[in-house]
């Protein structure tokens, strides 16, 4: 029996060992796996030519480029994969995406199927609304209708969470994409659509004179962002190495200003973050 079982378990400790080393897969590929979203204006989504663009995706290209310097790999590729936030945890578990540069936010639980870098930004849980309407000022006013959230997010999780306790009876309709939910809402088939506060407000931006929309002051949940990444401690160092980089050199403050300058400068919470994970060797 133990010699029948032998080569079953040197087989499990050879895949586990291939699966976890994503360094060794980049340098013998030449090519690091980049996951992005279509809807998560402006962190993920697709710009012109229909190339990924955003702050998310601007802050993965700069890790790349120092992946590239440290591994010494200069002609290091990076081939963009799209994904959900249905599939998005699934797929970098599964080792299709070595790195998800999208709006995902670090839960405890998500952390027993993947890693995580150095958070990216900090956002919470808003509504997006119809121009004109009543607005809820806390989860005992949310109105009897009905709310559109993306399915399998955090945001989701809140948002029932909060609507089971203040029994509201708000009926909650799940959608695959941000998009499909503000054309739920922009059809009047939904009285608001839940998402992180800056999603919400690309969303708006976007939707131009389509409908006039507002996004309402209250928030409901704490968002902290980074880029999820497969299970390696190795890749994980690598990777936090290249950001703690990017926030002594006060990168990610370009970044952020790239993107959101014109909402003025990061909140001081968010700066305070960037300070506190400068970390030297």
């Amino acid at each position: 029996m133990l010699r029948c079982l032998l080569p079953l378990l040197l087989l499990a400790a050879t895949t586990s060992f291939a699966q976890s080393d994503t360094l060794g897969k980049i340098r013998k590929s030449g090519t690091i796996t980049l996951g992005y979203r279509v809807d998560a204006v402006p962190f993920s989504f697709e710009g012109t030519e229909q190339k990924p663009s955003g702050f998310s995706v601007d802050v993965c290209q700069r890790v790349v480029a120092g992946l590239a310097k440290s591994l010494k790999l200069p002609a290091l590729k990076a081939s963009w994969v799209l994904v959900s936030s249905e599939s998005r945890i699934d797929d970098v578990a599964s080792g299709k995406v070595d790195l998800e540069c999208g709006t995902t936010t670090v839960t405890l639980g998500r952390q027993e199927k993947v890693d995580f870098s150095l958070i990216t930004f900090l956002d919470g849980g808003a509504f997006l609304a119809r121009a004109g309407g009543t607005q809820p000022k806390s989860g005992r006013d949310l109105p009897k209708a009905r709310v559109a959230v993306s399915a399998g997010t955090t945001t989701e999780k809140e948002l029932r969470r909060l609507i089971a306790d203040n029994g509201t009876g708000t009926e909650v309709v799940t959608v695959r994409s941000h998009v499909e939910g503000v054309n739920l809402l922009i059809d009047g088939k939904v009285a608001m659509y839940a998402a992180d506060r800056t999603i919400l407000i690309g969303l708006a931006m976007n939707a131009g004179r389509q409908a006039p929309l507002q996004l309402l002051d209250m928030m409901f949940s704490y968002e902290p962002y980074a880029l999820a990444m497969r299970r390696d401690a190795d890749f994980r160092l690598a990777v936090n190495r290249v950001m703690a980089e990017m926030f002594r050199e006060r990168e990610m403050l370009e970044i952020y200003r790239r993107w959101f300058g014109q909402f003025g400068p990061p909140a001081d919470l968010l700066q305070a973050l960037y300070v506190i994970q400068s970390f030297r060797e």
